[in-house]
C-alpha cells in the first residue's frame, strides 16, 4: 500500500473515531425529547463540544408547555393495551370515552386506524382515503392509531400543532397489535380509551455559535441540524449532529472568508419549534443568507443511500460531486422532486438557497434506534467528508 492511501485510510478511521464518539455520547444521555431534563444536558454537552473546537456557544431560550404522559392505553375485549398519545391531539377525562370501536370509514364512536401519509380508511363495505386531519375533524369521540414503521413496534408520529392541539384524543399503539385490533374493530366491540397528560411550563434551546469570516460584508453562510426527538433519537439526530459538530471543527481551524453561523434546533418533533423560536428572535434573518446546509434525519442509517434535498443547482452538482468522490450512495431521486422535509420546508418557504441530505432509517421514531446499530459509521464518514469540503468552498466564495 501506498503512504497516500495510508495516509488516507488513517485519515478516514481518525474521523470514523471523531464521529463514532459524538454519535455514543448522545445516546448515552436518553429520551431527547425537547422541554426535558434530558434535553437540557444535551444542550450544556453540544456546547461544551462547541467550545472545543474554539467556538462559543450561543443558549437561545423559549418557553413551552411540555406534555407528559399519564395513564394511555384501550381497553377492548377483556385486554388493557398500553400506547402513547399525539402530542397535538386532545385528552380524554379521567374515566376516558366509551363506545363501539371500529374500522376508519364507518360510524364507529371510537376508530381504528394506520398512521402514514394517509390513512387507508377501509371497512368492509368499502373503501376510501382519509387524511388524518380529516379523521380528526370527524366528530369521532377517540383514535386507536395503529403506527407504521419498517420494524414492529411503536414508531411515533411528530406533533405537527403541537402549539395548538385540537380534535380528538389519539392513541399510538403499537403496529404489532394490528390483526388483533382489527377483528376487534370488524366485530365492532365495545371498548374504553385513556388518553391522560399534564402539560407542564418548561423550556428548551436552540444552540448557537459563530466563527467570524474574513470579509464581513459578505452575506453569512448558515449551517444547521435539529437535537431533539423522540425516544433516544441516535441515528436520526445523532448523525446530523455529528456532521454538524465535525464540518465547525474544521471551518473552525480554517478560517473561512465568509461568516459562518452555526445553529441546532431542538423541538423538531413538535410542530419545529426551534426554528420557529429562531425566525421570531431574529426577524428577516433567513432574507441575509447566501446558502443554508441542514444535515436532516438518518445521515449514515445503515443499507440506506443519500438524498439530497436542494432547489439550487449549482449546490446539488457541487455536493453531488463530493459525494461521488467519497464513494457514497446517493438516492437518484435527490432534487428538486416533491415537498422538503422537516425544518428545510421552512427554509423553502422563506426563499433560502438550501443543501439537506437527508436518509431512510428501518428504525425511523422507533425506541430501537439506538447506538451502535443505528449507524454505518463508514457511511457517515463519507457524508461529513462531503459536506465538510462544500461547506469550505461555499465559505470561500465571493458575491
Amino acid at each position: 500500500m501506498s503512504k497516500g492511501l495510508i495516509r488516507q485510510s488513517q485519515t478516514s478511521a481518525a474521523l470514523e473515531r471523531r464521529l463514532g464518539a459524538i454519535i455514543a455520547a448522545y445516546d448515552a444521555q436518553g429520551n431527547h425529547r425537547t422541554g426535558t431534563e434530558v434535553d437540557k444536558a444535551s444542550a450544556r454537552w453540544l456546547a461544551a463540544e462547541m467550545r472545543k473546537s474554539g467556538v462559543r456557544p450561543q443558549l437561545e431560550s423559549y418557553e413551552l408547555k411540555r406534555l407528559d404522559p399519564g395513564e394511555c392505553y384501550l381497553l377492548v375485549d377483556g385486554r388493557r393495551i398500553e400506547g402513547v398519545p399525539l402530542f397535538d391531539g386532545g385528552l380524554t377525562p379521567r374515566s376516558g370515552v366509551s363506545g363501539v370501536l371500529g374500522e376508519a370509514g364507518s360510524r364507529a364512536e371510537v376508530v381504528l386506524a394506520s398512521a402514514g401519509t394517509t390513512l387507508a380508511a377501509t371497512s368492509s363495505a368499502g373503501s376510501k382515503m382519509a387524511s388524518l386531519g380529516e379523521l380528526r375533524a370527524s366528530g369521532v369521540k377517540g383514535i386507536v392509531l395503529l403506527t407504521e414503521g419498517r420494524r414492529p413496534g411503536l414508531s411515533l408520529l411528530n406533533a405537527t400543532r403541537f402549539s395548538d392541539p385540537s380534535g380528538p384524543p389519539v392513541l399510538q399503539v403499537s403496529s404489532s397489535e394490528r390483526e388483533w385490533l382489527s377483528e376487534r374493530a370488524r366485530a365492532k366491540l365495545p371498548v374504553t380509551l385513556v388518553v391522560r397528560a399534564t402539560r407542564t411550563a418548561a423550556q428548551s434551546c436552540n444552540i448557537i455559535g459563530k466563527i467570524p469570516g474574513r470579509d464581513r460584508s459578505l452575506r453569512p453562510l448558515v449551517i444547521s441540524t435539529p437535537r431533539t426527538g423522540w425516544w433516544q433519537s441516535t441515528g436520526e439526530r445523532g448523525g446530523g449532529l455529528a456532521c454538524w459538530l465535525e464540518t465547525l471543527r474544521m471551518l473552525a481551524a480554517k478560517k473561512p472568508k465568509r461568516d459562518c453561523l452555526f445553529v441546532s434546533f431542538s423541538g423538531h418533533e413538535l410542530g419545529f419549534l426551534g426554528i420557529r423560536a429562531f425566525i421570531k428572535r431574529h426577524p428577516g434573518a433567513l432574507g441575509k443568507v447566501h446558502a443554508w446546509i441542514h444535515f436532516g434525519a438518518n445521515l449514515g442509517a445503515p443499507r440506506e443511500t443519500f438524498r439530497i434535498q436542494c432547489l439550487d443547482p449549482q449546490l446539488e452538482a457541487e455536493v453531488l460531486a463530493a459525494l461521488e468522490d467519497e464513494g457514497a450512495l446517493v438516492d437518484p431521486l435527490s432534487g428538486n422532486n416533491g415537498p422538503p422535509r422537516g425544518e428545510v420546508s421552512m427554509l423553502r418557504n422563506h426563499g433560502v438557497r438550501y443543501l439537506a441530505p437527508i436518509c431512510s432509517s428501518e428504525a425511523f421514531h422507533h425506541s430501537s434506534d439506538r447506538w451502535p446499530e443505528a449507524v454505518d459509521l463508514c457511511a457517515l464518514s463519507k457524508c461529513a467528508s462531503a459536506f465538510s469540503r462544500v461547506a469550505f468552498k461555499i465559505a470561500n466564495r465571493g458575491g
